[in-house]
């Protein structure tokens, strides 16, 4: 190929790859912008303005310390992932470290949550609950109403599978040999898990507590079928936001949305780094 032909090739690959990212972050960037603009249109300029952060922040629905949407979303995603990651960590070591009667079948409902639609996950979590509030006040004597813990349970629900995907592919790609030898050398299962398996799964269960918690903050869907009155996250506040008229406010909204994934994000990053660092030092 000549050198022409190979300049040639190469701007056409830097437009196409400029075409791809503008398609991809175009949408942002416009988010972001019309945030800030003073026209109720949402996609209209009318100079800058900070009154729609204002609303935003002065908006008791949203910022109220107990039962805002803010607030919710938060406590929502804080328990389920702390549950999701102790629950999903226990059934990555137990589908990768040991062999039992109807394993494939426990492996196989495990990825249930992440192949079929939200929608469906919502259904059943709906009718799950319904029963359940049925048995509870039919025959346990007590009422057990939808709300806060309904929708802790439902993303506890999802948020196991993708928390044990993320831990089984670091066991995985674990040396065997080190457990071991830590065992030949008279560790006890538990000084092995603690000393030897813990750390080196360590970053996938970081990696799998941050994308729980970022399904958790994101989830309208199954949140929607789940949830009681008094009991409304941020995304799902964003999606009535939207039935009832949009404003700018719903820009304001979706940037600070934005601006939370893009530190979860951050944290990832830099948590990789360290490991990939100590990785490099050991």
């Amino acid at each position: 190929m000549t050198a022409t032909g190979t300049r040639t090739g190469r701007r056409m690959l830097g437009v196409h790859a400029a075409a791809v990212y503008g398609f991809f972050y175009a949408p942002i960037l416009l988010l972001v912008v019309f945030s800030f603009s003073g026209d109720r249109l949402v996609g209209q300029w009318g100079g800058f303005t900070l009154d729609w952060y204002r609303e935003f922040l002065d908006n008791e629905q949203l910022t109220a310390f107990h039962d805002g949407a803010i607030w919710t979303s938060l406590k929502v995603a804080a328990v389920s992932t702390v549950v999701s990651v102790v629950l999903g960590t226990l059934a990555a070591l137990s589908l990768e470290r040991f062999r039992f009667r109807g394993q494939r079948v426990f492996d196989a409902l495990l990825y249930l949550p992440i192949i079929i639609p939200d929608v469906t996950m919502g259904i059943m979590m709906l009718i799950f609950f319904s029963e359940a509030i049925t048995f509870a006040d039919t025959y346990l004597g007590f009422e057990f109403a939808k709300g806060l813990q309904t929708i802790i349970i439902s993303h506890i629900a999802f948020n196991i599978s993708f928390v044990s995907v993320v831990v089984r592919a670091r066991l995985a790609g674990m040396d065997d040999r080190l457990e071991e030898a830590a065992m030949d050398l008279y560790a006890t299962r538990w000084q092995t898990f603690t000393h030897v398996t813990f750390p080196q799964i360590l970053p996938g269960i970081l990696g799998g507590a941050l994308l729980a918690l970022t399904l958790s903050l994101d989830d309208v869907v199954v949140t929607q079928f789940s949830a009681g009155p008094g009991a409304t996250t941020l995304p799902v506040f964003v999606f009535s936001l939207i039935r009832k008229g949009v404003t700018p406010m719903i820009n304001a909204v979706s940037v600070v949305m934005l601006v939370a994934s893009l530190v979860l994000i951050a944290m990832m990053l830099l948590a990789d780094g360290l490991r990939a660092e100590a990785d490099e030092t050991a």
